[in-house]
């Protein structure tokens, strides 16, 4: 069990301007030092994701202005349960049991902040999903 707790630890990237101060609270605490590195970690497999969601949704996204793309980035994790488990499986799968444990006692808590970083790293890389190789398929 450590193997994999030193495993998954050794792996994750440090993000220098996720501080922990004395005054933060719990959940921001585990936001900053769990949440954003699995998160920025998973980044490059969020992105294969929305493109896949992208091409099961006949490509609509590819015909949208750029204000109605941001709309559906945040309606499908929003309001498409089955993506926005998806999404969230893929974090709490790289969790420690220790910190899956944390996570249990205030889930609905996290799962927003976990949904809301999400959305807008993939808002941040909407330039990817505009690219041709979408439109081919």
């Amino acid at each position: 069990m450590s193997s994999r707790f030193n495993d998954l630890l050794s792996i994750r990237p440090e993000i220098l301007s996720a501080k922990v101060h004395e005054g933060t609270s719990a959940e921001e605490a585990f936001q900053n030092k769990t949440l954003r590195p699995i998160i920025k970690l998973q980044h490059d497999l969020f992105i294969a994701v929305f493109k896949n969601y992208i091409r099961k949704h006949k490509n609509v996204f590819l015909s949208l202005i750029l204000d109605e793309q941001l709309k559906y980035i945040s309606n499908a994790i929003q309001k498409d349960i089955k993506f926005r488990n998806a999404l969230k499986g893929m974090v709490i799968g790289q969790f420690t049991v220790e910190e899956y444990e944390i996570y249990i006692k205030n889930s609905s808590a996290l799962n927003k902040r976990i949904t809301n970083i999400i959305k807008e790293r993939l808002i941040h890389s909407i330039q990817l999903f505009n690219q041709p190789e979408l439109q081919e398929i």
